[in-house]
């Protein structure tokens, strides 16, 4: 016995030491520029992400950020970032090369004696840029955005917010403030009082208790600031990328140099202007001459992230086309982008995450800014959630699978608050097609109903008795127990009000119905879920759970 266990930490040991060099075989390595975004590479780190490519000679990014949320509740985009070199080293085609670090989490690119770095800092929200070069060289880092105007959505562009294809009059996304200060470039976004949120509670007859509910939204300001030792505000200009008009703004080397150092410092608060405008400043005080330290401490948060969980498969290098081996690329690929939203305050997106690029890409019709993706960005559709989420319990990711059981956390008291109001009983009422305040997505809940229809129930016959979807949440936040060892008390009284939800409404049915509100065997009676059947349910056995106090 006391032999196989020394043979199992012996293989375990090897596995762990070859599995750095083998993850550099599924590096992205690509040796031409893109044409566009659609050709872009991810990059990120904390809950930053970014798409960035090379084109036309000149290095391009978006860059994105767990919450940032408007008032319509679409998940907007930082900006986008325009690096330009003179003399410049890409020109040309031979020599090129951009790949993927995988281990590290980082991108190299270069050519002719060139080398720029992008990394984004695991612990604190900063994106740096670092260049090097044989020759000294002048550098153009520009910040452009498509919202230095009022813009006004239409049609499908909505799918994009929360009101979907029922807006309520004319929507505006309100232009971001953007000026330099400080040989930098400030940009930033500040909700206006009144957001989708107050009209979500006023639709669905939720007034009365509106001041005691999580909104998530109010006063919410998201932003940050671009500079460079060697950077000073040059001038802007009006342009256009792809379809959609935008404003640039110019900071240009003071002199030219062999080495380079950009910097975006990234700020998110739900508060006054002054505090969201303080933390940015202490953001970038605290972070003088920090980064190599921050360098190494990503680094080796990168190289743990792939050391404690990994598949790879063997390359077939008989055949040009290798489907298994593109499995598992594919898979290391996958897991990166998520561990780039491992610390966020929002789970991560189905529908794109944070690497979204310019729609009209993905269909020629969809002719809208960058910040548009189809189903929403603040509503939450949990049915294809848990398909991010699940394989996170076998692929060891616990931490990053925090943001979305605590997502659902946040919301308890709101889900709680609606079976109050509607129905006079307890539980969480957790619905389908969910927004981040905890309500019902206000075009799927309906704006014409019949009077007389129930005003917790959704109007839709998609939704209407899709309330289960919650559980298998549950299920995992169990789960953090039973693979990870983690304590779950915090999670307990979340999943007791889960359930008493379905105890306290389908004996609340039952009694619209008739006499008795369990059936003859005491059990209770679930007339309609999401799949439509009837089903006899012990409340407590159904779902397996265990407590764990």
């Amino acid at each position: 016995m006391k032999n196989n266990i020394l043979l199992l930490l012996l293989f375990t040991t090897l596995c762990l030491r070859a599995q750095i060099p083998a993850l550099d075989n599924y590096n992205q390595v690509w040796t031409t520029q893109s044409n566009n975004s659609s050709e872009s590479m991810p990059l990120g780190g904390g809950d930053i992400g970014m798409n960035v490519w090379v084109e036309k000679g000149d290095l391009y990014f978006y860059f994105s950020r767990s919450g940032t949320f408007d008032e319509h509740n679409t998940l907007l985009k930082l900006g986008r970032v325009k690096v330009t070199l003179s003399p410049n080293p890409f020109e040309g085609k031979d020599g090129f090369r951009q790949e993927l670090k995988l281990k590290d989490g980082y991108i190299l690119l270069g050519q002719n004696n060139t080398k720029i770095k992008l990394w984004v800092d695991v612990f604190k929200p900063i994106i740096h840029v670092d260049l090097e070069s044989k020759n000294a060289l002048k550098m153009t880092a520009s910040y452009e955005s498509w919202r230095y105007q009022n813009r006004y959505p239409k049609g499908k562009e909505n799918n994009a917010n929360s009101y979907k294809w029922a807006p309520k009059g004319e929507l505006i996304t309100y232009k971001d403030s953007i000026s330099f200060e400080n040989n930098g470039v400030k940009f930033y976004h500040r909700n206006r009082e009144n957001t989708v949120f107050d009209v979500a509670v006023k639709q669905q007859k939720m007034e009365s208790v509106k001041d005691q509910m999580l909104n998530p939204i109010a006063n919410l300001t998201f932003g940050g600031f671009m500079k460079g030792d060697n950077l000073k505000p040059d001038r802007t200009y009006l342009g256009k990328y792809q379809d959609t008009d935008f404003k640039g703004f110019n900071l240009t080397s003071i002199k030219p140099s062999k080495k380079h150092a950009l910097e975006i410092y990234l700020n998110t608060n739900q508060s006054d202007f002054s505090t969201w405008d303080n933390g940015l400043k202490s953001l970038i005080s605290a972070n003088k001459n920090t980064a190599k330290q921050a360098e190494k401490n990503t680094q080796k948060w990168w190289n743990n992230f792939w050391n404690r969980s990994f598949i790879f498969t063997q390359k077939n290098q008989s055949t040009a086309k290798d489907s298994v081996y593109q499995i598992g690329q594919n898979y290391q690929l996958f897991r990166y982008m998520l561990g780039c939203n491992a610390y966020g305050k929002y789970p991560t997106k189905f529908n794109g995450g944070l690497f979204t690029v310019d729609p009209v890409y993905t269909n020629k019709d969809l002719n809208f800014t960058p910040d548009f993706r189809n189903w929403g960005g603040g509503t939450m559709t949990a049915q294809n959630q848990r398909l991010v989420y699940f394989p996170m319990v076998k692929s060891g990711d616990f931490d990053m699978m925090k943001s979305q059981l605590d997502y659902y956390v946040s919301l308890q008291k709101n889900a709680e608050l609606r079976s109050k109001v509607y129905w006079k009983h307890n539980g969480a009422s957790f619905t389908e097609q969910l927004e981040n305040f905890g309500l019902p997505n206000p075009a799927e809940y309906e704006w014409k109903r019949p009077a007389d229809y129930d005003p917790g129930m959704e109007y839709n016959a998609w939704l209407e008795y899709e309330w289960d979807t919650v559980f298998e949440f549950c299920q995992m936040m169990l789960q953090q127990k039973e693979y990870a060892g983690e304590d779950i008390q915090k999670y307990n009284q979340f999943i007791i009000s889960c359930l008493r939800f379905f105890d306290d409404h389908y004996q609340y049915l039952a009694k619209q119905r008739g006499r008795k509100t369990l059936d003859g065997n005491g059990k209770l009676i679930l007339f309609r879920v999401q799949e439509q059947k009837r089903i006899k349910w012990r409340i407590m056995p159904i779902v397996r759970f265990r407590l764990y106090r």
